[in-house]
């Protein structure tokens, strides 16, 4: 990966934006795409939509990525200072203690830990039990409540203090790969056909989307708002290439063979079979996974816009999604945005949708 786009990648994952609070990835998604896009706008919810206009008229493609994390939200804070918070988004609970955390306050980021009793004051029955949210706490070292009151106020988000490393064999590890990774995809997508400079058809609208983790609202916006003829959703889906996963339920995905393109009910069938042939035609790898259902992204949301959009889902294959250290490939990001911006410029106005 060039050092521009890696470094872009960087600063948004680690950009803290929980769900309604995602102003911070949103300014860093701002300040990279404005070099690629004819127009880049923010509305009312917070999505930034990237636009960039073909030479010649074509279907209006809208890119998805949510750049909201999940976390949590100060909601109390005891006498002796201690704060108690919710979970933004699902967290695995049995993960939670023994974290450091950055509390996102007016005055800046403040650094606390998640206390739990120490395991050698619980009693038998306690060490087997997951951690209840409300027996969990957050110490920033404070003497007490007014101490912490002149720094944090309710409603405060805070998100897990990890950030992006480097593993072996181009894989990185992060919190908040779901769905940073689809944010920057959408953008390398926009980045690649303005630099290559080939003509294409019609129009492509990149956004980052909001609060998907909490009911894909921004996604459901934006959508309506720019009204497109596609809607593609870049999100994480879950490999199975780990210890403890049963493959004959959620298929055969494997981090490092390529994006994933889901089939099923929410994907319609003209998008995935040209996606499909682009893959085969630009000799990207690719994975194809079998959704019966709605697919629980933004694709949902896009497919029922107005009088309905032509939706498609491709996926980042992700290990250990929802925790602190999610793992993906660089290369995986890197052949998704290569098929996209194939696909878009394979596009032309007389390209029917109807699956008929």
């Amino acid at each position: 990966m060039r050092p521009e786009s890696f470094d872009f990648l960087k600063k948004l994952v680690e950009a803290p934006s929980p769900s309604g609070y995602e102003a911070p990835a949103i300014k860093v998604y701002r300040q990279y795409v404005k070099s690629y896009a004819d127009e880049v706008t923010v509305d009312v919810m917070g999505n930034a939509s990237a636009m960039l206009s073909g030479k010649q008229p074509g279907p209006r493609v809208m890119l998805s990525g949510h750049c909201d994390e999940i976390g949590f939200m100060v909601q109390y804070i005891d006498d002796q200072g201690f704060i108690y918070f919710s979970p933004i988004g699902g967290i695995d609970l049995h993960l939670v203690p023994g974290h450091r955390v950055l509390i996102q306050t007016q005055k800046g980021p403040i650094l606390g830990v998640i206390g739990r009793k120490p395991i050698h004051l619980m009693k038998a029955e306690e060490r087997k039990k997951v951690a209840k949210i409300d027996d969990l706490y957050i110490d920033i070292g404070a003497h007490d409540k007014k101490e912490v009151e002149s720094q944090v106020n309710i409603g405060d988000p805070l998100i897990i203090d990890v950030g992006l490393e480097k593993l072996k064999n181009e894989l990185i590890c992060s919190r908040a790969l779901d769905d940073k990774v689809g944010s920057f995809v959408v953008a390398e997508t926009l980045r690649l056909i303005k630099e290559k400079g080939k003509p294409f058809s019609g129009q492509l609208i990149s956004v980052a989307t909001v609060q998907e983790e909490i009911g894909l609202r921004g996604a459901t916006t934006s959508t309506y708002q720019h009204n497109p003829d596609i809607g593609i959703a870049v999100d994480v889906g879950f490999a199975t290439d780990q210890p403890g996963i049963e493959k004959k339920k959620v298929g055969d995905i494997s981090v490092g063979k390529g994006p994933i393109i889901a089939r099923g009910a929410n994907i319609n069938p003209v998008v995935f079979d040209l996606l499909t042939k682009t893959a085969q035609e630009g000799e990207i790898p690719y994975q194809v996974e079998g959704v019966p259902r709605s697919t629980g992204t933004d694709a949902n949301v896009m497919q029922l816009s107005r009088g309905g959009v032509a939706s498609a889902l491709i996926s980042i294959p992700c290990r250990y999604m929802h925790t602190p250290v999610e793992v993906v490939s660089l290369q995986d990001l890197e052949n998704t945005a290569r098929l996209l911006s194939l696909f878009i410029q394979n596009l032309s106005a007389d390209t029917s949708f109807i699956p008929v």
